[in-house]
């Protein structure tokens, strides 16, 4: 047997649809020497049965990893991290100057949505705070474009990323003496645009080397000339009626920002009155936020004053008095898909009033109040939290600020590429997956496509894809 069959990556996706997000991956050298790593490590969110099994195990051993890459710092991309600390983890978890302040709020607003979730339920805590500590304690900051060094073998490069302000695409080149290369990049949730940071194009090196790519595709089947923007006309309609309510709720990092652009925008232009009193509630929003504006994040500068004029930033102390204010208003609140944060209190209130509008700006997954609210027909009776209400309220949903790249602009992505020997398509519906292989089979130039998911590995060397193997042999 030529050592090209014994110098060889596996690669497994540890989630078989949107959230949960972790890729194991285990290099095998023609010393026989070995090295495992992951890339991200998330939460399973949606389906509360789902998530009691999925979320408190891992399908390997924790202190066998010898790093971890973190691609951002969504909480469905990085939520597990400090389980992975607590099951014996003591290694380097590598991010992005820009994710590391980043990463540190999310997690200990995790911790406590986890908490609170677990006692609700009576089951033991996910993990203690001693475990987010330890967490943030082993995390590094790798500059953007610097290739670095992890050991002997393996190098990576963080590349940007348009999905969120401290996003990346990383490269993974693994190398052997006498033997080419093992080029992997993970893009993670990718776009290829955002409106605070410009993204340099990646550099011809990448762009000409052989290479594999884990390809996102919640948007898979979906062109991006399909999403009709909805956001404006149906926000300003509202509000002519007499004392509406607008209700819209947003992802605490990067939509909650980029909703609050927009409003600012609207007012510029005289289509929103300024009178109209926007309310802002979610504390890790507004943590966010503050860092948005400090400049700390690597913000354009023309970006930095994105707030509109007559923000209200809501705590506990006013809520009440927002919630039962008959006068029309925006309302932005956290979470984005409804179920967590103060949302669940605003549309409780507001999804019984029919000159009310609730507004989703977002990815819903299955098993949230928006993807339930989504489903309800209007009349139906919902349950929102421990309560059955009538859903009377307008409820809208557009994909126009989606974060995640549509399904022709990942093609055209992947077709900037001159040499690629594999595309693994991960992070969407079973279905949407499916659809989005097929086409980038039809599509693009590659030797090989499949779909990333718990039930293979794929063993990948660095000619070609050697095979896939179900998991059970592992």
């Amino acid at each position: 047997m030529g050592s090209k069959n014994r110098f060889y990556m596996d690669v497994q996706t540890l989630n078989s649809s949107v959230t949960g997000s972790c890729h194991l991956c285990i290099v095998k050298y023609p010393d026989g020497t070995t090295t495992r790593f992951i890339v991200d490590c998330g939460l399973f969110q949606g389906r509360e049965e789902e998530n009691d099994s999925n979320n408190y195990s891992f399908p390997f051993n924790e202190s066998s990893i010898q790093f971890v890459l973190v691609t951002h710092t969504h909480v469905d991309h990085i939520g597990r991290l400090p389980l992975l600390v607590k099951n014996g983890f003591r290694n380097q978890i590598y991010v992005t100057p820009s994710a590391k302040p980043l990463l540190n709020l999310a997690l200990f607003d995790s911790y406590r949505v986890l908490k609170d979730t677990a006692k609700r339920k009576h089951q033991p805590d996910l993990y203690r705070d001693v475990d987010v500590y330890q967490t943030l304690n082993l995390v590094k900051a790798i500059p953007f474009e610097k290739t670095t060094a992890l050991d002997d073998h393996i190098k990576v490069t963080f590349f940007y990323n348009g999905h969120l302000i401290g996003a990346s695409l990383i490269l993974v080149e693994i190398s052997y003496p006498g033997e080419q290369n093992i080029n992997w990049l993970f893009t993670g949730d990718y776009n290829s645009h955002n409106m605070f940071f410009d993204i340099p194009p990646l550099p011809k090196r990448v762009l000409e080397m052989p290479l594999n790519i884990m390809q996102e595709a919640t948007y898979g089947t979906m062109d991006s000339t399909q999403v009709v923007p909805c956001f404006e006309k149906n926000i300003l309609s509202a509000l002519f009626k007499s004392n509406a309510s607008v209700v819209v709720p947003v992802f605490s990092l990067g939509r909650s920002q980029e909703i609050l652009y927009f409003l600012k925008v609207l007012q510029n232009q005289g289509k929103l009155d300024c009178s109209v009193p926007i309310f802002f509630d979610g504390k890790l929003a507004h943590q966010y936020t503050r860092l948005y504006q400090n400049g700390s994040l690597g913000i354009k500068q023309e970006m930095l004053e994105f707030l509109p004029s007559g923000l209200q930033f809501v705590d506990t102390g006013i809520r009440d008095s927002v919630l039962t204010d008959s006068d029309r208003k925006i309302i932005l609140t956290t979470s984005g898909m409804g179920s967590y944060g103060p949302a669940p209190q605003y549309i409780s209130t507001f999804i019984r009033q029919s000159n009310s509008l609730i507004h989703f700006t977002g990815y819903t997954a299955e098993g949230t109040l928006g993807h339930s609210l989504h489903s309800a027909n209007m009349g139906d009776i919902v349950r929102v939290g421990g309560i059955l209400v009538t859903k009377r309220a307008q409820v809208e949903f557009t994909s126009e600020f989606s974060a995640h790249a549509k399904a022709d602009e990942l093609i055209h992505f992947l077709k900037q590429f001159e040499n690629l020997n594999l595309v693994l398509v991960n992070h969407g519906e079973p279905h949407v997956k499916e659809a989005f292989a097929k086409r980038v089979l039809k599509e693009i130039s590659t030797k090989d496509v499949g779909i990333a998911n718990e039930e293979f590995f794929f063993r990948v060397s660095p000619y070609h894809l050697l095979k896939t193997m179900t998991t059970k042999f592992q």
